[in-house]
């Protein structure tokens, strides 16, 4: 129900998504009666594969988190949750409100151990023509050295999933890669990354993350959120701007018809719609948002990745990575035999 559009692009997207994967059901969540209007009017209905599970309520994409997690129990988002926690589904995607996903999904879910925090990461192109995962992007605006470190191992276990990297390259985002730079929660992150036994490159900068140096950036959400916006809006920029230029006086037309088959390569690899769906990781469960105004093609995107995820037990992934930092037990100690 969510998102710019609702029923309107997440049922679509639905359908076409199960016509791609055969062997995935999908449950849409929401007002029963928006869901099957959508559905009659693509002239599809219920049934084994595709069943709609009625919601009362609806989170509304300007509403305050902590109002929709007290006051709406049955909104399509809470209901969507509670089915990945009572195991009636392996995921949830959603292109509702952020901050109530996130407020929804760690009071229902709960943290794994290990993890103080959820964090969102998303995938971003780069010029090595693979994808650079970067995190978090908005969800924990002040962070310690601690929870860098927890994004650190949380990223590198998605990318070993998804990926298949054993060993993926983790950067951590700063203002410059020398060891001097940065905050003083940047330099212990550097530490304690350094210690952790992940593949750590040490300190990356902004242009790192289109260059492809690492797999994945770790940022505490205020930058990476930042970061992220401001690219978004150079690509906008670059694409309107190449679209002008191409279309200023018939010179320009003629050679934009020229370049055409270049300009749409070029755009289909800056299309931000291959890369929707960000990644709730340190959830006992999978949760993927998606862009609020997400178009059919974006959202089944969203929906492709939830099922990557769930292939790959990402959040087993990281469980499993945690526990050997976690301190273990102390062995009790053998009482020493006299000498005979």
């Amino acid at each position: 129900m969510g998102g710019d559009h609702g029923p309107h692009v997440t049922v679509p997207a639905a359908l076409e998504f199960q016509a791609r994967l055969p062997d995935v059901d999908v449950v849409l969540v929401g007002l029963r009666d928006a869901i099957d209007a959508e559905l009659a009017a693509r002239r599809a209905a219920p049934g084994p594969r595709l069943r709609v599970h009625h919601a009362a309520e609806v989170v509304t994409m300007d509403e305050p988190p902590t109002q929709a997690l007290r006051y709406k129990k049955d909104s399509s988002m809470r209901v969507a949750v509670n089915l990945v926690k009572n195991g009636e589904a392996h995921a949830c995607v959603s292109a509702g409100n952020t901050g109530a996903l996130m407020a929804i999904s760690r009071f229902v879910l709960k943290t794994l151990p290990g993890i103080d925090r959820p964090a969102i990461a998303s995938v971003l192109p780069n010029m090595r023509r693979t994808n650079t995962y970067v995190l978090d992007l908005g969800a924990n605006v002040d962070c310690t050295a601690g929870h860098l470190l927890q994004f650190g191992i949380m990223g590198a276990m998605l990318v070993a999933a998804v990926e298949h990297k054993e060993r993926p390259s983790v950067g951590l985002l700063n203002i410059g890669v020398e060891d001097i730079k940065g905050n003083e929660a940047v330099k212990q992150a550097a530490a304690l990354l350094r210690e952790s036994g992940l593949n750590f490159a040490g300190n990356v900068e902004g242009n790192d993350i289109y260059k492809g140096s690492v797999d994945v950036v770790v940022c505490d959400g205020f930058v990476g959120n930042v970061a992220l916006k401001s690219s978004e809006g150079v690509a906008q920029m670059m694409l309107t701007t190449m679209r002008e230029e191409f279309t200023r006086n018939l010179v320009t037309r003629l050679a934009g018809l020229i370049a055409l088959p270049v300009l749409r390569a070029f755009r289909q690899r800056l299309d931000h719609r291959r890369y929707n769906g960000a990644s709730l990781l340190g959830l006992r469960g999978i949760v993927i948002k998606s862009h609020g105004s997400a178009d059919v093609f974006a959202f089944g995107q969203a929906l492709e990745r939830a099922v990557d995820e769930v292939r790959n037990s990402v959040p087993q992934r990281i469980a499993a990575r945690m526990s050997q930092l976690q301190p273990q037990p102390a062995q009790p100690v053998q009482p020493v035999q006299p000498i005979q």
